[in-house]
């Protein structure tokens, strides 16, 4: 067998390591649910997502592995060409559209169903399931383009313009100022945002609707941070002790006092 080569630790997820041409994943409770995913992606033909291979002698996920660029963390300053942001809008785009036809089996565990929240949030109705965390740490470059992505241990349930939005924030970035890497100081994120609907092809309605979503899902998003980190602990707790609740909120401040700005960017 090939040698074990460790890869970065994301968020939450320690212990991914490559062999050969495979990656090997700690099995965790929503692992089966992202596997039947992740087979339909196969199944319709979608490239841009690694393959499910089943489990190793040590009781791992297997999935292939996708060659190419992953940005670090922080991001390297070529992460933040705005020809690279255009390719995520576009493998958005093929990943919903293949997306579209799936239908997870009852009681399939997701993420977000490890979290006990009381009151419980009421979130939009899903209208597919999709990645939910396309972050530049999690899309795989070649050539200067996105051409795949990796981590689906956050997917689940959603619509199109949640995903949307999630990868927006991430990717152009919609946040303040002290909040943008410092590897990616300067760019215009209002330009951007506008590169990144076009590319996505987001409808008139779509594009009014964004920036209002972005404002409301920050008070979902902070409440589930929050449980996950008193709930799961770990990289969450982690997280959550490192200020990411005050980094939402932050980025809800901004997006409010910016709403015309990116409503008219939209246009």
């Amino acid at each position: 067998m090939d040698a074990e080569v460790p890869l970065p630790r994301g968020d939450v997820t320690e212990g991914v390591v490559r062999v050969g041409d495979t990656v090997r994943r700690p099995h965790q409770p929503q692992s089966e649910a992202v596997a039947g995913y992740l087979r339909h992606l196969a199944d319709v033909g979608f490239d841009g997502s690694p393959r499910y291979l089943g489990r190793d002698d040590k009781g791992r996920d297997v999935l292939t592995y996708l060659d190419g660029d992953v940005a670090g963390d922080p991001p390297e300053p070529w992460a933040a060409d705005d020809d690279l942001l255009a390719s995520v809008g576009a493998l958005l785009r093929r990943l919903h559209t293949a997306s579209a036809g799936y239908v997870p089996p009852a009681g399939a565990l997701w993420r977000r169903g490890l979290v006990v929240l009381d009151p419980p949030i009421e979130d939009p109705p899903p209208e597919l399931v999709s990645h939910l965390d396309v972050t530049p740490q999690n899309v795989v470059v070649r050539d200067g383009r996105a051409a795949g992505l990796i981590d689906f241990d956050l997917a689940g349930p959603t619509t199109r313009l949640l995903d949307v939005y999630n990868t927006a924030m991430h990717w152009v970035p919609l946040r303040p100022a002290e909040d943008v890497w410092p590897t990616w100081r300067g760019v215009d994120r209002v330009a951007r945002l506008r590169r990144f609907a076009d590319a996505y092809g987001l409808t008139a309605g779509e594009r009014v609707a964004l920036p209002d979503l972005g404002i409301a899902q920050a008070d979902r998003t902070w409440l589930r941070m929050r449980a996950s980190a008193e709930q799961l602990g770990g990289g969450w707790a982690r997280m959550w002790s490192e200020g990411v609740g005050d980094a939402i909120r932050r980025r809800q401040r901004w997006m409010i006092g910016h709403r015309s700005e990116l409503l008219d960017a939209l246009q």
